[in-house]
């Protein structure tokens, strides 16, 4: 397809709100999925710290 200017493009012929709306909604179930995987490994290591007897000093060692 050609379009003659940005706005056109982004109109999608009519269907640019479904189309913008659904590439916004894939990027926010992404952004928050990638989130929610940070924040679970986060608590996972510190509870296998706690089981295994592990302080502060534990995390000092894992990042030399």
């Amino acid at each position: 397809m050609n379009w003659a200017a940005v706005s056109d493009y982004l109109a999608m012929g009519g269907y640019g709100l479904y189309v913008w709306g659904a590439f916004g909604m894939a990027g926010l179930v992404v952004a928050l999925e990638v989130a929610q995987l940070a924040l679970r490994g986060r608590a996972l290591r510190r509870r296998a710290a706690r089981a295994n007897g592990a302080g502060a000093d534990a995390r000092v060692e894992a990042e030399a």
